[in-house]
């Protein structure tokens, strides 16, 4: 019987040929019939593939196969079977788009410089022992954080990744130089970049959440530091802990809790906001609300 699963990893390691793993990586996935997003670059790689389980794990196997992706760290969820609309890889300058190439030193140690990594299990150790010195410092777009986040956790005003630099550049956050600062994403990888950046920016004692909030959700359910639901980049739109969680997001028309986002019906912006499986039903708040009126 097929089980519907997706799997995301990455890799920060040096590689001479992108070109040549991006058709490597692309037959792979396609013979297996594979759909998601891969990303490859001289820094490595960054992947998120959706499909049967043992067609998966055949992927998995010879992904691993490969000495520089030898000690990926794979995390899994469950999927729908639909979960992308197609199977896309591509080579890009950066593995995570900061347009901060020359921040960025990778070896095939990973990421050098960047914030000490925290499993699940330490992060609370580290709250347990330090308290409110402790910040949770949020490395997704804003709109992301809406739905769910770390309790009390500073999330920057960010649209996309290339938003972070002038964020930090903006000495909004100057406060937190001396205190510990713990840096989270969905699977972890845009804090290796991130973790640099404030680092090289004076910000004295930086963390990074290991496996991201996937792996800390795995490890704690909704029982932990986390409130609400973790958006995902697939079909799914969202993911929950536990069962019976509740959003952090609220419906711009009614404020009833969801985690649902849709697109402003304005072809024009097509922006992302909040509205309730119910409002959405009913037709109701068409449009964002920050763009002109939609035409009918």
């Amino acid at each position: 019987m097929s089980v519907a699963k997706i799997v995301l990893f990455y890799v920060f390691t040096p590689l001479s040929d992108p070109e040549a793993v991006r058709l490597w990586q692309h037959a792979l996935a396609e013979r297996h019939g594979l759909t998601g997003r891969v990303i490859v670059s001289s820094q490595g790689i960054n992947a998120t593939l959706g499909g049967d389980v043992a067609d998966l794990k055949q992927h998995v196997k010879v992904t691993k196969s490969y000495a520089p992706f030898h000690g990926a760290d794979f995390k899994w969820s469950t999927g729908t079977g639909d979960d992308f609309p197609r199977l896309s890889v591509k080579v890009r300058d950066e593995l995570v788009t900061f347009n901060a190439p020359d921040d960025i030193v990778v070896t095939d140690q990973g990421v050098q410089g960047g914030g000490q990594h925290l499993k699940p299990g330490a992060l609370h150790r580290l709250v347990d022992a330090r308290g409110d010195d402790v910040v949770f410092f949020d490395g997704r777009n804003a709109m992301e954080a809406e739905i769910g986040r770390f309790r009390d956790a500073v999330v920057p005003q960010t649209d996309t990744t290339r938003d972070f630099l002038a964020e930090l550049d903006s000495g909004k956050y100057d406060h937190l130089k001396d205190r510990a600062v713990v840096t989270y994403c969905t699977g972890g990888i845009r804090c290796e970049v991130l973790s640099v950046l404030m680092k090289n920016r004076g910000f004295t004692e930086v963390y990074q959440l290991d496996g991201g909030i996937v792996r800390y959700g795995e490890s704690f359910g909704d029982a932990g530091l986390w409130d609400g639901s973790l958006y995902v980049f697939d079909n799914r739109m969202h993911m929950e802990f536990g069962e019976g969680v509740e959003s952090l997001g609220t419906c711009v028309e009614c404020g009833v809790s969801t985690p649902l986002f849709v697109n402003c019906a304005n072809e024009v912006c097509r922006a992302q906001f909040l509205r309730c499986e119910e409002c959405t039903a009913a037709g109701r708040h068409p449009s964002c609300g920050a763009c002109e009126p939609a035409t009918v």
